[in-house]
Parts: structure tokens; C-alpha cells; sequence
């Protein structure tokens, strides 16, 4: 298989795309975490880890929204 420079260009930059939004979801989960995972950890994780992860962190921000108990 040949890519042109431009299929090229677009699978780098669609790739560059998925890596930014992994990154910043780890920061989010590290923040979340409050330090109870440093981001060499998280990164570190595989993804059906850091997804039971997030599922937590989501059930909590639901329960602290409906009982109007701070998250932060």
C-alpha cells in the first residue's frame, strides 16, 4: 500500500488529535483523583482501567449533583 503526502499528512494529524484527547483525559482523571494517581500511573493503565476509573468519577459527579454536595 502507497499513501500520498496529503493521506499521509491527515492520518498524522488525525493521530496527533487522538493523542491530545488521551492525554487530557488523564489529566482529568488525575484531577479528579486528587493525587491518588500520579499521570506516570495513569498512563500507565490500560484502557479498561482508566474506563472503570472514569465510570467512577462520573457516578460520583452525578451523586454530588443530586444531592447537592460539593465535589470538589
Amino acid at each position: 500500500m502507497t499513501s500520498t503526502p496529503d493521506q499521509i499528512e491527515a492520518i498524522v494529524e488525525k493521530m496527533d488529535k487522538e493523542v491530545k484527547s488521551l492525554k487530557q483525559d488523564l489529566l482529568k482523571m488525575c484531577w479528579f483523583m486528587r493525587g491518588g494517581i500520579t499521570y506516570s500511573e495513569a498512563c500507565n493503565m490500560g484502557v479498561n482501567e482508566r474506563e472503570l476509573i472514569n465510570g467512577i468519577i462520573k457516578d460520583n459527579l452525578e451523586t454530588a449533583k443530586k444531592t447537592g454536595q460539593p465535589f470538589w
